[in-house]
């Protein structure tokens, strides 16, 4: 997946190892990510045959082979290929893809690697693309110039540009961000200029709507976080005599809390009061006196 700057000896294993994040290993990390991305270029573009420019050591194009497709792959560093399994080697080859390939693809797939190439090889490379695919699925990474490899780095505008020139454009219904957030699908499609305008605006116009409404959304939270506010500090100068009050609500709880306990205790006195014995002989007497008194 990483490509090389000229002979490609600045990707060696320390850069692998520490230049990608994490770690650029057969790990399940990679392994989830280069499947999960296999699945969807099987599912929504469905090539038979795919070319993983800058294949790294080899972990798209394994992916795509299990999956059925006639994957192959070309890297230009020989730490990556000589990484490569030996089940794959027969795909995977080392060589520079500013080099036209050896035959046509229905796919070219190349994740993050033309930043990494001096801007006349990248250009190369767009047209050896263009050349030997009418599909290309891209990613090149639009801000990180921490990286010391990313000698060109190009905002999005840019490379669609430069395809744009060898007749691929940004299929505007496509989306790629199973890759990265700024991935793009370029194809080269039978359409009138008009027609393309016509996508791109309204592609556009919905960019811009999400934009607005997202700002609107922000505005009236930013309102209500105020509102919120400023209540609060009205309330602010009432907060000891609350105290006090929850201090005083505590206090009558506790009490009430006795007081029922003391209730239910009297209650179960009176109750037992109730089935004893001495109880039972006085009603009775009671009541004998009241048929005496009526007699």
């Amino acid at each position: 997946m990483i490509g090389l700057v000229t002979d490609g000896s600045s990707f060696d294993e320390f850069y692998y190892r520490n230049c990608c994040g994490q770690p650029y290993e057969r790990n399940d990390t990679w392994r989830r990510f280069f499947g999960a991305a296999a699945d969807r270029i099987v599912a929504d573009i469905g090539p038979r045959t795919v070319l993983d420019a800058g294949c790294a050591i080899g972990m798209l194009v394994e992916a795509l082979r299990e999956r059925g497709v006639d994957a192959h792959g070309v890297d230009i560093s020989s730490y990556a290929i000589a990484s490569v399994p030996e089940e794959l080697r027969p795909f995977c080859r080392q060589g520079s893809i500013a080099e036209p390939p050896d035959r046509r693809f229905d796919l070219i797939v190349c994740i993050e690697v033309l930043e990494h190439m001096p801007a006349e090889e990248a250009d190369r490379a767009i047209a050896n693309f263009a050349a030997h695919a009418d599909d290309v699925l891209f990613s090149s990474t639009p801000f990180d110039y921490r990286e010391p490899t990313h000698i060109n780095v190009r905002m999005p505008e840019d490379w669609a540009e430069a395809f744009a020139r060898h007749g691929l454009f940004r299929d505007v219904d496509f989306d790629a961000s199973f890759i990265t957030k700024w991935a793009v699908r370029f194809t080269r499609r039978p359409v009138r200029v008009p027609r393309l305008v016509r996508d791109y605006e309204r592609r556009y116009w919905q960019a811009r709507a999400a934009e607005s409404d997202s700002r609107a959304y922000a505005l009236e939270v930013q309102d209500r976080l105020a509102a919120v506010e400023r209540e609060r500090s009205r309330l602010a100068p009432f907060e000891p005599e609350v105290h006090s009050l929850r201090l005083l609500r505590g206090d009558l709880e506790e009490t009430a809390n006795k007081l029922r306990q003391e209730l239910a205790g009297t209650r179960a006195t009176i109750a037992a009061m109730e089935r004893s014995l001495f109880w039972r002989a006085r009603l009775l007497t009671v009541k004998l006196r009241q048929l005496f008194r009526r007699s």
